[in-house]
This record gives C-alpha cells, structure tokens and sequence, in this order.
C-alpha cells in the first residue's frame, strides 16, 4: 500500500476521550502511525472532532454527536477512495464504523465483523438502549437511524461473533446474515478487539470464548495477499501494554 488515509475519531459514541474514546491517541502515542508507515506507505492522519453536537454529563445529544461523526468519518472514507488511499479507521466506538460502510459503499465490499458482539439491536430488541449495539443494525437498514446510505445485511459476515441478545439474535437471522469469510470480492474488516478472548486482549465488555490473535491475523493476510481488503476499522482499544499485540495483528495491512 502506497499510501493510508488514518481517520482517528476519540469518541465513544458521543463521549469526548472517555472510557474507549481514548483509545485512538493511546494507539497513536504508542506508535500506530509509524507502524502502519513502515513498509513504505505514506500515512496521512486526519483526527475527527464533534463541530455541532456535544454530549453533556447526563448523555444529551449523545445520538446527534454520534451521527455527526458518522457523516464526519463517510467523507473522510469517500476522500481516500478518490485519491487512492486505504482508509484506516482508530475509533473509541463500533458506532462510528457506520461512517466508513457509507462512505465505502460505492465500491459495494462485502463487510467481516470481527466482534464479541453482533451489534444487530434495534430501539425495539435492545435491553441496554446503547447506541453501539444497534450501529451495524442501522446500517443494514434494521431501524430507521434516519441514516439513509444503508448496506444489504447479507453482505455481512461475522467472525468471533458469541454474544447476541434474544431478539438481536432473530434479527441476524432474519437479515441472512453469514458467518465466516466471504471467498470472494472486496471486503472491509471491522475488527473490534473484545472479538479476542479476553485473556488475550481485555477490553471494556469481555466475552469469554473469543479469538486468538493468529486467527485475526491470518484473514487479514489472506485478504491483503489476495488484493480484497479495501479498509479497515479497529476499535475498543484501552490498554497500551498490548500495543504490541495489536500491532502484530495488523502487521499484514502495513503491506
């Protein structure tokens, strides 16, 4: 890759450097832009800051920000595409990928959805009302999120996916989505780091049971090897002493 397009969002959801939302700058204070230059590639990092909305203590506009950044992250993807940059996302929060299936969606990828979680709720399923479990919901049109660049559900696969609720669950099913890598075409992997287990990576909301690094790795390799990886999302980083860990992960999206 001749050159990345690194879109850092500091939010959880709507929250400003909190909780998750710090973990792009721990990614990038530790060394994640050098990391993804070192095979040649030049990297331009463009951070994404809230303009309008704002999310006070008690979670007002916590939806408008998240929607904000949503339109903020769609032009950021749709800017590297036309210039021939891979779009690279470090976000606090899932929901923020919604931005990066919007703006990639002329390109039609297929989308693996390395997570704990299948993030599939709608208003209607959710037991928790967390804006982050309906984000991949909304995109594939589940819920009017008043989102209207929706993807087809069934060009969806998870991967590491173990903990859906009860009506979420019905909702994956219905939607036909597929579990597993797609063995053709473009694909954008969003990889949510509680999709490892937690004794390999701990994150916020730890599911026993998930994946090891090596099996994230080698789909990356596998994809990049076959020229069909064209983004990639990472989030829910919190602990710098795994930098490394995520690096090696990473490693064959450097190339």
């Amino acid at each position: 890759m001749t050159e990345i397009r690194l879109l850092a969002v500091p939010y959880e959801v709507g929250a400003k450097r909190m909780g998750v939302g710090r973990g792009p700058e721990r990614l990038l204070d530790a060394g994640a832009e050098a990391t993804l230059a070192s095979n040649g590639a030049k990297v331009d990092l463009d951070f994404i800051e809230l303009r309008q909305h704002r999310r006070d203590a008690s979670g007002a506009s916590e939806a408008g920000a998240g929607f904000e950044l949503i339109e903020l992250v769609a032009s950021g993807a749709k800017e590297a595409i036309a210039t021939g940059a891979f779009p690279v996302l470090l976000s606090g929060s899932c929901f923020a990928g919604v931005g990066m299936l919007s703006g990639l969606g002329e390109s039609s990828p297929a989308v693996v959805w390395f997570d704990a979680h299948g993030d599939f709720n709608t208003p209607e399923t959710t037991p928790s009302g967390f804006l982050g479990g309906m984000c991949l919901g909304a995109a594939c049109g589940r819920w009017d999120a008043g989102w209207p660049d929706t993807i087809d559900p069934a060009s969806v696969s998870f991967l590491g996916v173990r903990d859906l609720d009860p009506g979420e669950k019905v909702e994956v099913e219905a939607a036909g989505v597929e579990w597993g890598v797609p063995v053709a075409g473009p694909v954008y992997v969003h990889l949510d780091l509680d999709g490892l287990d937690p004794s390999v990576m701990p994150v916020q909301f730890p599911v026993p049971g998930g994946l090891q690094a090596s099996e994230v790795r080698d789909v990356l390799d596998a994809l990049v090897r076959d020229g069909r990886l064209v983004g990639l999302e990472v989030t829910a980083f919190e602990h710098p002493e795994h930098l490394d860990l995520v690096v090696e992960i990473l490693e064959p999206a450097t190339r």
